[in-house]
């Protein structure tokens, strides 16, 4: 993992001013400035068409940027072919040759270099092992299920031993549960080679499982980078908070503003108190997020609860296991569901349609304008 107070010396990756247009008009990453460290596992996070892949398609040198530079370890990459990058790439469809052996596809970026002999094998071997494979070095890939298929690009992408590993999607093929198991596996992979891994996926659980620090990308712009306890936290904007995670949303104008905090009022009349993130001014419309783990049933009669009360009425009730997921309508708002625990005394009688009361603190609610 890389170190929490990181320096220039750290940087491994730059990306500055970088632009991409495929067409000459419409730009599909509009302006990036980035910074990867020595040793991190990055996750560039978005929805389709946000510009993630382009930024690591471009890094991987499949393509070229229309406007500003790409550096690795210093050295401008812009015009650099891909296989002069020292460079590891794992792609979503694994992209193994099916003509040749496991331990043929392993060595092959070897060959490319004219390492060959006893050097090849040992090496080969040391990859396979790297991820519990060595056994299977004289299949052929249609003779491997989708896991280990994943294990020997991985494999390939290491031999020869890489400043930096780019992940294009790698686990979007596989059943959720070997999904989750290879996530992982990857993790403790990183932790274990030390080796900076940048890592691509739409798949927000994903990214907070196996990342250091993730950049949420849309519309060609990172919206936000942080570490993924921040972000989960302290999401920048209304984008982030609705992207990352279950987030319940309040529409109101902002009223009074309190150094960093400010009030929101609902059409209603409700007033409630938050983090103001913005540049916000009485009068504007502006967005509310809280996460529905902050939120808490209490008693509808309970008028002295701390923090913040929003008050409607229960729409749903799903069991899911350790907790019970309550849907709630407010007037003049979206729908809102909180997770309350089994042994909340206010659930014992709670049935649809029921008035209910939900409270909160003030420091949990983001106030975007």
């Amino acid at each position: 993992m890389r170190n929490d107070n990181p320096s220039d010396n750290d940087v491994l990756v730059s990306f500055r001013g970088v632009r991409k247009t495929y067409d000459g008009e419409n730009l599909v990453v509009k302006q990036l400035d980035l910074d990867i460290y020595r040793g991190e596992f990055l996750t560039l996070l978005g929805p389709s068409g946000s510009g993630k892949t382009t930024c690591l398609m471009m890094l991987a040198g499949f393509e070229f940027p229309t406007s500003g530079e790409i550096r690795l370890d210093g050295k401008l990459l812009n015009r650099v072919p891909p296989h002069k990058r020292n460079i590891g790439m794992v792609f979503q469809n694994y992209a193994l040759f099916p003509h040749m052996t496991v331990a043929q596809n392993v060595g092959y970026p070897l060959q490319v270099r004219g390492i060959g002999g006893e050097a090849r094998r040992r090496q080969v071997h040391e990859a396979l092992q790297m991820v519990r494979m060595e056994a299977f070095g004289e299949r052929f890939p249609a003779q491997l299920s989708g896991g280990q298929q994943q294990r020997i690009a991985l494999a390939r992408a290491l031999v020869f031993k890489p400043k930096l590993v780019l992940m294009d999607e790698p686990l979007g093929a596989l059943d959720k549960q070997l999904r989750e198991h290879m996530q992982l596996e990857l993790k403790a992979l990183h932790r274990q080679l030390g080796v900076t891994f940048v890592y691509v996926t739409h798949d927000q659980g994903e990214a907070l499982t196996m990342s250091d620090r993730v950049a949420v990308f849309d519309q060609g712009i990172i919206q936000q980078i942080d570490p993924v306890g921040a972000l989960y936290e302290t999401p920048g904007n209304a984008f982030v908070a609705s992207f990352i995670g279950d987030s319940n949303r309040l529409q109101g104008q902002i009223g009074q503003r309190d150094g960093d905090r400010c009030t929101l009022n609902l059409p209603g009349g409700d007033v409630l108190r938050g983090m103001r993130i913005g540049e916000a001014t009485p009068g504007q419309a502006a967005t509310a997020s809280i996460r529905p783990e902050r939120m808490r049933l209490v008693d509808t009669a309970d008028t002295a609860a701390a923090g913040n009360i929003l008050r409607g009425r229960a729409a749903g009730i799903i069991y899911f296991g350790d907790h019970v997921r309550l849907q709630c309508d407010f007037a003049d708002q979206p729908q809102c569901f909180v997770k309350v625990p089994l042994d909340t005394p206010a659930l014992a009688s709670l049935a649809p349609g029921q008035p209910v009361a939900l409270a909160f603190e003030p420091a949990h609610l983001r106030i975007f304008s």
